[in-house]
């Protein structure tokens, strides 16, 4: 009897999987396939699923639209740099945190935690005026160090830290290492599922803004792809067939990311105490 609940669970479980998986699947397909539909195709009522003439024109006129290609490049410089300096910050604030104990460190820590419930539109305008003062507006740079580090990092690397075994860092005190170097050849390189599960946070979430990089940037040469994205939406008129064509172009390069990093992405979730 035992057995069988076991099986009817198992066989539940792989049902749920697979409904999830379809609802997850099919609007990411119809995003492919409409975005090969003429003006026509997109709009038809009722909709079909296949178009009846397969087209690049929505691609070609998204490059005709906007300098598609320089703002990808811009999204990957801006999400790129955010990704490589917040993981480095977060990491040693994490560890610090974590591993070390100084005075403060639980108040500070709580501080920075009570930051994630800050919503971006209460500091925008102070964040847009201390750009501003800097001369940074409209550069790569001030786009990625406001963004160098976060909340959130630090506590997700400061969890990860905090499940190692303490026995690690003693044997490398015992040996005369330095806190740094600790950190650097003992502690590090263990937490590699949870720097890449961090950092496709991180490249996710900043590849995906809109507001932040609209606000900082004023020109073509600078604008990310959600900026791009946002042109060709337009004030009246909606360009249905462009969008979903520029909008695939927007997923791609986080798919393939996720594909090839979801070994990592898991494990780094499950062992730093995050849940989904």
């Amino acid at each position: 009897m035992s057995k069988r609940k076991i099986r009817l669970s198992t066989v539940a479980g792989y049902v749920f999987t697979l409904l999830a998986a379809v609802t997850v699947l099919i609007p990411i397909l119809w995003l492919l396939v409409s975005s090969f539909k003429t003006d026509a195709g997109v709009i038809k009522f009722p909709p079909e699923f296949f178009p009846e003439e397969w087209t690049l024109y929505q691609y070609l006129y998204v490059g005709d639209s906007i300098p598609i290609f320089k703002m990808t490049k811009n999204t990957v410089v801006f999400a790129g740099g955010v990704t490589v300096l917040s993981l480095l910050f977060d990491s040693m604030a994490g560890y610090a945190f974590a591993r070390m104990r100084f005075r403060g460190s639980k108040l500070l820590f709580s501080i920075i935690l009570l930051t994630m419930m800050v919503p971006f539109q209460i500091i925008m305008t102070p964040l847009y005026i201390e750009v501003y003062k800097f001369h940074l507006l409209d550069t790569y740079l001030g786009l990625i160090l406001p963004r160098a580090t976060s909340a959130f990092g630090i506590y997700m690397m400061s969890s990860f830290f905090s499940g190692l075994p303490k026995s690690l860092e003693e044997s490398g005190r015992i040996d005369g290492m330095s806190e740094f170097r600790i950190f650097r050849s003992i502690m590090l390189p263990l937490c590699k599922p949870a720097l890449v599960s961090l950092g496709i946070f991180h490249f996710m979430n900043n590849w995906n803004d809109l507001l932040y990089p609209l606000m900082l940037t004023s020109s073509q040469n600078k604008r990310t792809l959600s900026a791009g994205l946002a042109v060709l939406v337009g004030n009246k008129v909606i360009k249905y067939g462009p969008t979903l064509a520029a909008t695939m172009i927007s997923l791609a390069p986080l798919l393939i990311l996720y594909i090839f990093c979801q070994k990592y992405f898991t494990e780094g979730v499950a062992t730093s105490g995050i849940k989904e």
